[in-house]
């Protein structure tokens, strides 16, 4: 079983109380993986979610005559896969270890139920998860800004007008 004092250094977690990172807690348990491990297979069923204590995670799209081609990479702190949360509950992408990684893993069935036990729980918890993916949003569409700028303005930052705020206006 996980301790409560173990989800709170989890920044992702900071807006979840007390009460709900116990009941998170329960749910958790420790996993370690070897590096080159390969955690998510892209289009498989997805049925747990991890949080990542230490090592890292390269995430992955399959491209067509190119194989997979690493698209993010995720270490200490971040939160790994919420596939599993809407339906057709498959990996979107794909995931191995960098190298060793030690994580809390959930899983999903047990999330899910948990989540239907407690609607104030499950709120928190889609809430927490969808500012996950609003932060991985924004990451990407920085990187993207960055390779598509035109290359005579190398010397110059790329814009991230917009970062961190989902009220901004175009």
């Amino acid at each position: 079983m996980i301790a409560v004092d173990e989800l709170s250094r989890f920044a992702q977690l900071a807006s979840l109380t007390d009460t709900e990172l116990a009941t998170l807690a329960d749910a958790g348990c420790d996993i370690s993986y070897p590096a080159g491990w390969q955690l998510i297979t892209e289009g498989q069923p997805a049925d747990r979610c991890w949080l990542i204590r230490e090592g890292t995670v390269g995430l992955d799209a399959h491209v067509p005559g190119r194989g997979d081609i690493v698209v993010q990479t995720l270490g200490s702190g971040d939160l790994l896969g919420w596939s599993w949360l809407m339906p057709p509950y498959r990996w979107h992408f794909g995931a191995h270890t960098v190298e060793p990684v030690r994580a809390i893993e959930f899983d999903s069935d047990r999330l899910t139920e948990l989540v239907d036990l407690d609607p104030v729980f499950g709120r928190a918890l889609n809430r927490m998860l969808l500012e996950a993916v609003l932060e991985r949003l924004q990451a990407t569409r920085a990187r993207l800004l960055d390779l598509y700028r035109n290359p005579g303005d190398a010397s110059a930052p790329a814009p991230l007008s917009g970062t961190g705020d989902s009220g901004s206006s175009r």
